[in-house]
């Protein structure tokens, strides 16, 4: 967004309702934070842009020393490379001949590396390298036990051959996701269960180097356990992202620690005031509670009851007024992700002032 919006400036207290603020200190905080225990740990940091599918932002966090961004669909990896940020992991197979030429082609301005899990990828892939004359980079996707994607980690290396040995595709290593262990608890059953997951990851490196292939990356890595699987010796990036904002659900339910703090809530205010509970002017089409619901900041008085279209309904603690006709609550977001893409802009904030304004512009960009 330019930076002569009109919004710059504005004290957050003038601010319509809803808007969705990023509080700049401690968005810097978190972002320094990530880079520096990657960088104290030896792995390369390549944040995932799913939840704020911004080049601005993205290029926040290369200036403090990203290597890249993850990209969860091909046209948020487009307008990442529109927009400068030319070092691309797309997180996702495809598999369609016309994503391929688009995926092949994005090579003339950058590195757009893609992911395969089934033979019929590789050979999609192949063919659009070859078509093009642009060869596709691919990690083989490798299942760690979120049994979501990727093949059996015994089926890797076959894969691994198959896109080696291709026209028109490139080997660089290989990528997984410890997604099922996030919320295990107490912290010792999760670093156990951590590891294990990511002990397939190094066993199929070893197979892969051993067999004489390629395996320059070894990416996994969510906000939930970034600290574990940075310090885990054999991963070369993680793609944990979500923790530039935190949310409810990364702190309540992922047991991820003080040392990232929340940057991200939707101002909402209240447009009704009843017998036991109160309205704001922020539904689901605002926020999510899909995931996880939300908290309304530094409110003790309030308790999250639903979320209709265009309604926040928060029940009044007995033994309290609850805020006025006209408050303005801070929501603290159950997810940040399902919450971003329901928005154009993020309105950076400072000192109770709009300081700069960031234009969500993968907002709608699903292929």
């Amino acid at each position: 967004m330019p930076e002569t919006s009109p919004l710059i400036g504005v004290a957050v207290d003038d601010l319509d309702t809803p808007a969705l603020l990023v509080d700049l200190d401690r968005f810097e905080a978190n972002v320094a934070h990530l880079a520096g225990y990657c960088r104290d740990h030896g792995v390369a940091w390549r944040p995932h842009s799913k939840c704020h599918k911004s080049p601005e932002i993205a290029a926040v966090e290369r200036a403090a020393g990203a290597i890249g961004v993850t990209c969860a669909k091909l046209s948020e990896a487009q307008i990442m490379i529109d927009h400068g940020i030319d070092e691309v992991l797309l997180a996702n197979q495809v598999i369609s001949h016309s994503k391929l030429r688009r995926l092949s082609r994005l090579q003339e301005r950058g590195r757009v590396i893609g992911i395969a899990d089934a033979e019929e990828a590789v050979r999609a892939a192949s063919a659009a390298g070859v078509e093009t004359g642009l060869p596709i980079p691919l990690l083989v996707d490798v299942d760690i036990g979120m049994h979501r994607t990727g093949v059996p980690p015994e089926a890797a290396l076959p894969l691994a051959r198959r896109i080696a040995d291709a026209p028109g595709t490139r080997l660089l290593g290989v990528m997984g996701y410890e997604g099922h262990v996030l919320d295990e608890h107490p912290p010792e059953v999760k670093e156990r269960a951590c590891h294990e997951a990511l002990a397939h990851l190094g066993r199929v490196r070893e197979e892969l180097v051993a067999d004489g292939l390629p395996c320059e990356i070894v990416s996994a890595g969510g906000t939930g356990s970034y600290a574990l699987t940075a310090a885990w010796e054999g991963v070369t990036e993680i793609q944990a992202g979500g923790g530039i904002f935190m949310d409810a659900m990364y702190r309540e339910k992922c047991h991820v620690g003080e040392e990232l703090g929340y940057a991200l809530t939707v101002l909402a205010g209240v447009t009704g005031h009843h017998d036991g509970h109160i309205v704001l002017d922020s539904g689901f089409k605002t926020l999510s509670a899909f995931h996880y619901p939300p908290r309304a900041l530094g409110r003790d008085d309030l308790e999250f009851r639903y979320l209709s279209a265009e309604h926040g309904v928060f029940d009044i603690r007995s033994g309290h007024e609850g805020p006025a006709l006209g408050e303005r609550i801070h929501l603290l977001p159950g997810y940040g992700d399902s919450t971003t893409v329901l928005h154009d802009a993020f309105l950076g904030v400072r000192h109770g002032r709009v300081e700069c304004q960031w234009g969500i512009l993968g907002r709608g960009a699903l292929t």
